[in-house]
């Protein structure tokens, strides 16, 4: 492996650190977290999304590269706007989950839950970013090998970055596990994603143009 090479796959695993804490991705791992009482799920949680999100990108992205296609401006921004949607009902979901107080369910089986619900969020998100991954992977390297070596290095600097952000952020929420102040982290957390889940779309039809491109 020369040493050209390493440094561009060094440049990709840096670049899947700084990938993974975009806004969208940090804002549906807290919703995650918010609903974690304790650090070891909650940390658990980035690294399932993060998986998610590098097995997507490999599947699709080599499926692209290998065809040597492209993803249309309509389908790529019509996956990105299922974020925006994906983000809206996450932040319903997390408020109306911790409002009716579903202390009952096992430990067990809110872990599984957490574990598939961050791993699909990872898939969507993945899916929604090929189109730029194919283009960057394409203009970095020059074969199809290094293409998958780059993606998987890739995705495991999102796994790391978002490692590192679901620990942090789930801290806050297992300290105040039981408190009041834990409700008000939780509604906090629900409403941000409502929010940038309406902005998020709103930007991808209106200044975007997904609209036109949907309906003319």
């Amino acid at each position: 492996m020369t040493g050209s090479l390493l440094s561009i796959l060094l440049l990709g695993f840096l670049l899947g650190i700084k990938h993974a804490i975009e806004p969208d991705h940090v804002i549906a791992v807290s919703t995650i977290a918010s609903e974690s009482k304790d650090l070891k799920r909650s940390i658990f949680a980035g690294v399932y999304w993060g998986i998610g999100h590098t097995a997507t990108l490999f599947i699709v992205g080599m499926f692209l590269i290998v065809a040597k296609n492209t993803i249309t401006d309509t389908v790529a921004l019509s996956l990105e706007f299922i974020v925006g949607i994906m983000l809206v009902s996450l932040g319903l979901n997390s408020i109306i989950v911790f409002m009716r107080h579903r202390h009952h369910t096992s430990t067990h089986k809110k872990k599984n839950r957490t574990h598939f619900k961050s791993f699909f969020i990872g898939l969507i998100h993945g899916l929604a970013g090929s189109a730029a991954m194919v283009l960057l992977t394409m203009s970095t390297v020059s074969t199809a090998w290094q293409g998958a070596l780059y993606i998987l290095i890739f995705g495991c600097g999102t796994v790391v970055g978002m490692l590192s952000f679901s620990t942090v952020i789930g801290i806050p929420f297992v300290l105040t596990s039981g408190k009041q102040l834990n409700r008000y982290l939780n509604n906090l957390a629900g409403i941000i994603s409502i929010l940038f889940g309406i902005y998020y779309m709103y930007n991808l039809g209106v200044n975007e143009g997904l609209f036109n491109l949907w309906f003319s």
